[in-house]
């Protein structure tokens, strides 16, 4: 059906913006869906705005508690395991301090959608191969110093130099290389990939925390004296194993800080923390786990904001190892666990069933045709028996004490011993389990079965290359399969989201086929609160620059 509405704005669009307009209008994308596909590809927010309204979607209800002006806002996190930097940092307490100071091109919000940060648009070439970003102008760095495209340069050098070892190569390995970011002008850049991705921007938004922007020939050795960055606090001081206090930066360029003062206190257990918040010596906490969690989810003077993400707990098992070298002794552990009851135990009612991929419900591939594994013990010792294990196995499986991984790992533990799997279960510190996070320096990589986790994205392209694809960073599994190789490419390069679904919907039946991993839920993000504070965005990076005390 035609629409004249929509006539008006499709000649300020590209191909690829038409193409996302006509998908919302076929009704082959949810308002939520069409408005993600939207932000990737530049549409302006006001322009996406007019095409819903053009097309008959109604808007959601406003409304909401404001924060006061002014104060100091508490929040308790989990102690960092170093001295954060911006490039290496991968852990939970780390990033939920650098991202307080420090921006990336683009914000992901809690919807999963992108909004305009240091770049106010970006667009894509025909093929998704060179992506084009307008930086935002009349920024400045807390030093003073301007923001221009050298920065971004700089920035992105340095995440893509393998020498570096960033924690970014996780999404850009094999997507961008060193040397491959243009400066077009001074506040223009142009990203020439190694090949097509479809959902490019959200990889070097504040979903990829390692690509915060920093000055040009910043050391990054510095960086945890200052946190330099161009955000709505700036660093007042840190406090290596105890803390952290931030102010606000008056000179931000966009909408100032609501407290004066942002407090973080870090905590070595999540029942520290507990006590903290239930005591009232912090207002907030950057996380929580649902499993010993209780007395807060209980607590009717706590608000837990709850989040449905991606975040998700990998069980890999090494296909180049004894004794999982045979798929069928892969599928028949899979097939012991009864997702549905490990889910209640460990969450409630908020997780959702994992289908042994990371293509999480939430995202908008994820057709869910293809059938849940459910459990079968029968066919497990079957499966078992024709791969010569019928007296059944026994094998190690390692562990970091993290949430709930150790009760789910000993829930794992019995429901193997159901089939004749006999799981040695080794639980170590986070520390420990992950040491240098390189092959032959970790037992999370090098372990022949083990459980790691992984915070939820708003798109899978990191899990489908760096945990699955031949010579992925963190391909736990040792999983090496061209024809997955080749499905991974296509889902990455698609613009398309009906090419996503094709692809997913085969990435789906190959993993649940070859079990490298078994993947039992995808759990929500808890952010617990006192009721009077407000404002804040909730999420494994949660931001409080809009928070406060009502």
């Amino acid at each position: 059906m035609r629409r004249p509405d929509l006539d008006r704005v499709r000649p300020r669009l590209t191909e690829f913006e038409n193409h996302v307009v006509d998908e919302l209008a076929a009704g082959r994308l949810s308002r939520r869906d069409f408005l993600r596909r939207a932000s990737v590809a530049g549409i302006a927010l006001p322009v996406a705005g007019y095409v819903l309204s053009a097309c008959g979607v109604p808007a959601p209800a406003g409304g909401g508690t404001k924060p006061k002006p002014g104060g100091n806002l508490r929040v308790g996190t989990v102690t960092p395991t170093g001295a954060p930097n911006p490039a290496l940092v991968a852990d939970e307490g780390g990033t939920q301090l650098i991202t307080q100071t420090g921006e990336a091109l683009a914000f992901r919000d809690v919807d999963r959608t992108l909004k305009p940060m240091l770049a106010t648009k970006w667009a894509p070439n025909h093929d998704g191969t060179v992506w084009t970003f307008d930086l935002r102008q009349n920024v400045r760095f807390h030093d003073g110093k301007p923001f221009s495209a050298d920065d971004v340069v700089y920035t992105f050098d340095l995440a893509t130099d393998p020498a570096t070892g960033s924690n970014a190569l996780s999404a850009l390995r094999g997507v961008l290389s060193k040397g491959n970011v243009e400066k077009v002008n001074e506040n223009r850049v142009a990203f020439h990939l190694d090949a097509p991705v479809g959902n490019f921007p959200y990889l070097i938004s504040s979903d990829l925390y390692n690509t915060i922007i920093v000055p040009k020939g910043y050391p990054l050795e510095d960086w945890p004296a200052t946190f330099i960055g161009t955000g709505a606090f700036k660093l007042e001081k840190y406090t290596p194993k105890a803390g952290a206090t931030f102010v606000r930066n008056d000179a931000y360029w966009g909408q100032k800080s609501i407290v004066d003062r942002l407090s973080v206190t870090f905590y070595d257990s999540q029942s520290a923390e507990v006590v903290a918040l239930l005591g009232g010596q912090v207002d907030v906490l950057g996380s929580l786990s649902a499993q010993g969690g209780q007395a807060v989810l209980g607590n009717d003077a706590i608000t837990v904001a709850t989040t449905r993400t991606s975040a998700y707990r990998e069980l890999h098992l090494r296909v180049d190892q004894g004794p999982f070298t045979d798929k069928r002794v892969r599928q028949a552990l899979a097939l012991t666990l009864d997702r549905p009851a490990i889910i209640s135990a460990l969450f409630g009612d908020k997780a959702e069933l994992g289908n042994d991929s990371p293509l999480a419900p939430i995202f908008a591939a994820t057709t869910g045709a293809v059938p849940q594994r459910a459990r079968d013990v029968a066919k497990a010792r079957s499966l078992l028996a024709a791969a010569g294990f019928a007296r059944g196995l026994s094998a190690p499986l390692v562990v970091e004490t993290l949430g709930e991984i150790p009760a789910y790992a000993q829930l794992v533990q019995a429901s193997a011993k159901d089939a004749g799997i006999d799981l040695q279960l080794r639980t170590e510190s986070a520390t420990a389990f992950y040491g240098d996070a390189t092959f032959g320096n970790s037992d999370w990589l090098d372990s022949a079965a083990g459980i790691a986790d992984y915070a939820g994205r708003a798109v899978p392209n990191v899990y489908l290359t760096s945990t699955l694809k031949s010579g992925g960073v963190w391909n736990a599994a040792h999983f090496a399969n061209s024809t997955y190789d080749g499905l991974a490419a296509e889902y990455v390069a698609a613009l398309d989201v009906q090419k996503q679904r094709a692809a997913g919907d085969k990435i789906q039946a190959l993993l649940l086929d070859e079990t490298p991993t078994i993947v039992g839920y995808f759990f929500n993000w808890l952010n617990p609160m006192a009721k009077n504070v407000a404002g804040v965005k909730p999420g494994w990076l949660p931001k409080f620059d809009q928070a406060g005390l009502a």
